[in-house]
């Protein structure tokens, strides 16, 4: 696939990383001559110096025969003008924009069609963090939620503890401890390197586990792992801008909400655009404000400004006055593991939330879900199987005479709104959606082929 990036920041470099060895012809384009030049030292890839949405700069890009633009520059204007150019003049099949203010979201059904402003998918990473948060929030002691066919089936990372049922027993314990409830452990990351979970496999406290299950069991399978913490109550964010204030929107009717914002202005057009959220003028790192609001009250703290240290810092102080969770939001990538665990409980990053949605996007076969885990290298995907036993190479199948790729793993299927845990003798159907599990993503292109069906199969 010929795919040009415009944007050579850390979401269209890390996007760049993350599809440039699975043969895709990439072009990045980019101002920054020392950034592009960078990027054409560590990876296979062609660079091109120039505007974006400049006519020219897109022809020598190869916009002429470029099956898709992903426009992740930091202006939402550019990114828009670039697919509208991209569309009339070049004919580009596919345009993805990354869009942040809620100026345009507010329209984005009005807006973004052929006859207006021809984009295809719009990419939100604000509206994809609150989300992702907000998963979090629902499943306390959870270290990631993956959503899959709209929520019917859950991929969950969880950490396990001693206190957890199944710490110390084999997989296979799982049936007898919740004979009621189908799960399946998808991946085990022990010391960050993989182990291929087969019902012999031990459970180790400190485990990274990862499981597949109807979501509405997550909690039950949940409590195997770790000792099951409280829904959390109270809640305390830190910023107040579209993240802060979409967040604090989704939980106010279920949660006892303060939100904190250093801007005067700012804090009081949230107080009259909040219902039932308190609204607090002030520095979250003054330790006088969160002991008069009581943060060791907090069931969890969510710092969520601009600024990194500064939601570090607030983060981990309030973690030290006794709020008994902390999660941050965090800009630069490369802070994410080095911060998560101890103080900071978890480390959230959007450019990874955001690299999962252009992923979604970009997979061939229909692949309608992508997640990015363990720092790219490992994902979760849904793909639907079409066809059938003389087009497919998986429908009329069962789970276990498809030939998967070394470290790939069938999950779930969900049928219609039946979700059902795969095992060996599990047929595919047509229509199905197929959730996999990827350990090591360099076989993707394999994964994508299973779910390509051709006209005549043999």
């Amino acid at each position: 696939m010929k795919i040009i990036i415009l944007g050579g920041g850390q979401v269209g470099g890390t996007l760049a990383e993350n599809l440039v060895g699975e043969k895709n012809d990439i072009t990045i384009v980019d101002t920054d001559k020392r950034l592009l030049q960078e990027l054409a030292d560590k990876y296979d890839l062609r660079v091109v110096e120039g505007h974006g949405s400049h006519p020219e700069v897109l022809e020598r890009a190869g916009a002429e025969d470029a099956d898709l633009l992903i426009a992740v520059t930091p202006s939402d204007e550019t990114n828009m003008l670039a697919c509208q150019i991209a569309y009339t003049l070049f004919n580009t099949p596919t345009k993805i924009a990354r869009i942040r203010s809620e100026a345009f979201i507010a329209y984005k059904d009005r807006l973004f069609h052929n006859q207006d402003i021809p984009v295809d998918h719009i990419i939100s990473p604000e509206q994809l963090v609150t989300s992702y948060i907000k998963r979090l929030v629902d499943y306390p002691g959870a270290l990631q939620v993956m959503e899959f066919a709209g929520g019917r089936a859950s991929l969950v990372a969880v950490r396990a503890y001693y206190g957890g049922k199944l710490v110390g027993h084999a997989i296979s314990h799982l049936k007898q401890h919740i004979p009621n409830i189908d799960t399946r452990v998808a991946a085990i990351f022990r010391q960050g390197q993989p182990i291929k979970p087969m019902g012999t496999t031990i459970i180790e406290a400190d485990d990274e586990v990862f499981f597949i299950a109807d979501t509405r069991h997550i909690r039950t399978v949940m409590e195997e792992l770790q000792k099951l913490e409280n829904q959390y109550r109270r809640i305390m964010i830190v910023g107040g801008g579209n993240i802060g204030e979409g967040l604090a929107t989704q939980l106010e009717d279920t949660h006892r909400v303060k939100l904190i914002e250093q801007s005067l202005e700012r804090a009081e057009m949230l107080s009259q655009r909040l219902s039932h959220t308190l609204v607090f003028n002030g520095d979250a790192s003054d330790q006088k404000l969160l002991l008069e609001e009581h943060v060791e009250d907090t069931d969890v703290f969510i710092a969520v400004t601009n600024d990194d240290e500064a939601n570090i810092m607030s983060a981990m102080l309030a973690k030290r006055m006794g709020a008994k969770k902390t999660m941050v939001l965090i800009q630069r990538s490369a802070y994410v593991d080095l911060v998560q665990g101890g103080e900071i409980d978890i480390a959230i990053s959007p450019q990874r939330a955001t690299i999962s949605a252009l992923l979604t996007h970009v997979r061939r076969g229909d692949i309608v879900n992508v997640y990015s885990l363990r720092k790219g290298a490992a994902e979760a995907i849904e793909a639907i199987a079409h066809g059938d036993e003389s087009t497919s190479k998986v429908v009329g199948k069962a789970v276990g005479e498809i030939k998967l790729p070394p470290g790939t793993t069938i999950g779930a299927i969900v049928r219609g709104s039946e979700v059902l845990i795969a095992h060996d003798d599990t047929m595919l159907q047509s229509d199905d959606h197929v959730i996999l599990f990827l350990v090591d993503k360099k076989y993707i292109r394999e994964v994508e082929r299973l779910f390509e069906p051709s006209a005549i199969f043999f």
